[in-house]
């Protein structure tokens, strides 16, 4: 795949101090939770909506939280945010009140520049845990962050009781995505300040094109074709099944939707993942987005067990309920999918569809 994409991913274990309850989705509290205290660690204007304050373009804050489209921007000018460079996602079992001395975890993937802000987020989730989390406002201890590596190899990173901080964690590449051994590399933190190469001269597709990938239309995009990512031999079934860990919301055709057709997850997956190489790792991504999204649609949709999962949440920032509900289960798709490996196994990482941030969109490969 002629493009390079650069993603971390962390875990998290905390111990809580107190009870800590979590409502029916767990990604809305530690969202919710670790915006209001990122602020309130990085930002040096207190009170001042991020629009208006003369510091947004080069605000930590604003470009992890808020992230505006930079001034210089060739694609989604128009557009009030882009794509968070950052997945949150929440533990992962079904337990909705932890008690004092339990011990619980969740992950963190940063994508691109966002990799080189870890210690703030170190930091800001051990001022959550002073603060407290969930209903009651229960305080919890981090314990310590983990680099987990594409081999779910586990490197200590972050300790609580020597606070150190390890400069050395796993980097994820698309690369890497395509190896069958999954060997990680070594990252020097405080040495990379980007994530891909800005060599790039070809072009890249147009805001209408990335618009034209969430509504359904087969605008054009330039003509170099993403590579094939593995021999079609590597898959002789030419079937796949997807189970979607968390409410997946896609949207096509203007709303969001419950048919998880594998054209619609392509277009999601291109237009999140273009997006993210662009505004977070440096790196203009070439495809033929016409030409790839007709292939998918030869991909047929065969075995469907899916429902609608239904939550909302309150937004302290916008004063007003959210409905963010998706759907669960599972889908198989069968036909030729050797164009569109590297973009699945990358989704696994950053999620597909809306509420990523929150840790909606997850995806797993069966």
């Amino acid at each position: 795949m002629p493009f390079s994409f650069r993603l971390a991913k962390f875990r998290f274990t905390v111990c809580a101090k107190d009870h800590i309850r979590f409502p029916a989705y767990k990604g809305a509290v530690f969202r919710g939770g670790f915006g209001y205290a990122f602020k309130k660690v990085v930002c040096v204007v207190r009170g001042k909506p991020c629009d208006t304050c003369m510091l947004k373009q080069k605000c930590i804050y604003a470009y992890i939280f808020e992230t505006p489209p930079p001034e210089d921007a060739e694609i989604l000018r128009l557009y009030p945010k882009v794509p968070h460079p950052f997945v949150i996602e929440p533990p992962a079992d079904e337990k909705l009140l932890y008690s004092p001395g339990e011990s619980f975890s969740f992950s963190l993937i940063l994508i691109g520049r966002a990799i080189e802000y870890l210690p703030y987020f170190i930091y800001t989730f051990t001022e959550l845990g002073k603060q407290g989390i969930g209903q009651g406002r229960g305080k919890y201890d981090l314990l310590q962050v983990e680099g987990i590596s594409l081999g779910n190899e586990a490197i200590q990173v972050y300790d609580n009781k020597t606070q150190t901080l390890a400069n050395h964690y796993p980097i994820i590449t698309q690369q890497g995505c395509n190896r069958k051994d999954f060997n990680h590399e070594a990252h020097e933190g405080h040495e990379e300040k980007t994530c891909g190469g800005k060599g790039t001269t070809n072009g890249i597709h147009s805001s209408a094109a990335i618009s034209a990938l969430y509504e359904g239309e087969d605008k054009g995009g330039v003509k170099n074709m993403l590579q094939k990512d593995t021999p079609q031999g590597n898959n002789p079934d030419n079937k796949i099944t997807i189970s979607l860990v968390t409410p997946l919301r896609l949207r096509f055709d203007g709303h969001i939707t419950d048919k998880i057709e594998f054209h619609i997850l392509v277009r999601n997956l291109l237009r999140r993942i273009s997006s993210l190489s662009y505004f977070h790792c440096d790196e203009r991504f070439q495809a033929d987005f016409k030409g790839l999204i007709e292939k998918a649609k030869l991909v047929k949709q065969t075995e469907s067990d899916i429902k609608w999962y239904d939550w909302n949440r309150y937004s302290t920032r916008q004063e007003q309920w959210m409905s963010l509900g998706g759907v669960t289960g599972a889908v198989t798709y069968e036909g030729d999918i050797s164009d569109f490996i590297t973009l699945l196994r990358l989704g696994e990482y950053v999620h597909v569809g809306k509420g990523t941030s929150f840790g909606l969109g997850k995806y797993e490969i069966l």
